[in-house]
């Protein structure tokens, strides 16, 4: 039998239409959102014709790995459910075509959509959700440059680092990242007790990329007995470089953002540290970090789900089977949220409870292709 034979390539004109105009439809209706979400804001902080249709431009990219397998799960669907109506899969399967033959062009594009859907969560997505936070950053600094002081701009309130590894606590009262500077600044060494030994306050901070050190003005160094905690020096300065702090701002500002607002490099980034910390709160980007690698073998799964799904069923309309996908999806994400409850409550690893809702889904395509032989 040829590679490719008239079956396949009638079936995979059918398949891909209804592909495209779905993800079409899909990608036009995040677009409507992300303007029903963002045009306001966006004209308020004074954004430009072109810098509106850049932000969209750079957004959009983030949904595709989300939108992906719902149009093949829609488009298989009712692509397969219409060529079962029609009597179609009968009259190969009464030729002799075995039933995996009939779909091996579905197999092959789903192996080509898990390759897409990991280089769309490994460079595209984190790509789209940091140019866009960049770009959305610049326009908000350039609007409040207008009317606020220097220090007031992208201003992030009470922002407070723990690391544990080098025994130092930051606190800030606010940080500016238009400025990149640190205001109402203290820092506190500690000894291998946890006990407070040095303090630095000062009434700005900033890192310094060119000395690799962090840069203290106006300020005091205070000096602590750690058994008592009694205060034994206080030692006042106008400019002090400190080359041994190498703490990176970026991450620190990373702390208590939402996982799913962060890229795969920075969700990264931030469990490493988390761990090095010990922290609890490791656990919900764990999830969203492994979430985004198990969603690579999605194609795959909804492929195993559609085609007994739709090739089994009575032959009625085939939008009868798009609806069906709403329960699918439905039980998919009580899977995802029983799998988090889990991991935040120690009972799984973060890595079990990323891969538990996926492996929810290949049992239920086991399942309906245990049935439908």
């Amino acid at each position: 039998m040829a590679a490719v034979n008239t079956f396949d390539r009638h079936l995979l004109r059918e398949w891909l239409q209804i592909l495209g105009l779905v993800l079409a439809a899909t990608c036009g209706l995040l677009l409507i959102q992300v303007l029903y979400d963002q045009f306001q804001m966006l004209r308020e902080i004074g954004a430009r014709g072109w810098e509106l249709w850049e932000y969209v431009g750079v957004t959009m990219p983030s949904f595709l790995a989300v939108v992906l397998p719902i149009a093949l799960l829609v488009s298989l669907l009712y692509t397969l459910g219409k060529l079962h109506r029609a009597n179609e899969f009968t009259a190969m399967r009464a030729a002799g075509v075995g039933f995996m033959r009939l779909t091996a062009p579905i197999w092959v594009i789903g192996v080509l959509c898990c390759g897409l859907t990991w280089w769309l969560n490994t460079s595209i997505v984190p790509w789209s959700v940091e140019r866009s936070e960049e770009l959305l950053n610049y326009l908000k600094f350039r609007h409040e440059s207008k009317s606020e002081r220097r220090d007031q701009i992208g201003v992030v309130s009470s922002v407070a680092f723990d690391n544990r590894v080098d025994r130092r606590m930051w606190y800030f009262n606010r940080y500016s990242r238009y400025s990149e500077r640190g205001y109402g600044a203290s820092v506190s060494e500690l000894d291998d007790q946890r006990r407070e030994v040095r303090r630095l306050i000062a009434a700005e901070a900033w890192y310094d990329p060119i000395g690799h050190g962090w840069v203290f003005k106006n300020g005091r160094d205070l000096a602590f007995t750690p058994e008592t905690g009694e205060l034994i020096a206080s030692r006042p300065f106008v400019q002090m470089f400190v080359a041994q702090y190498q703490e990176d701002p970026a991450r620190m500002l990373l702390i208590d953002r939402r996982a799913v607002d962060l890229s795969l490099h920075e969700l990264r980034e931030l469990i490493a540290y988390l761990e090095s910390e010990h922290s609890p709160k490791v656990v919900g980007y764990a999830v969203r970090y492994f979430g985004l690698i198990a969603d690579t073998i999605g194609p795959l799964i909804v492929i195993a789900i559609a085609i007994p799904f739709a090739v089994t069923g009575v032959r009625v309309n085939p939008a009868v089977g798009v609806s069906k996908s709403i329960g699918l999806f439905v039980l998919y994400y009580l899977l995802s949220n029983v799998a988090a409850s889990l991991a935040s409550k120690e009972i799984v690893e973060p890595i079990v409870a990323a891969w538990l809702p996926h492996g929810g889904m290949a049992l239920v395509a086991a399942w309906f292709f245990v049935r439908m032989r």
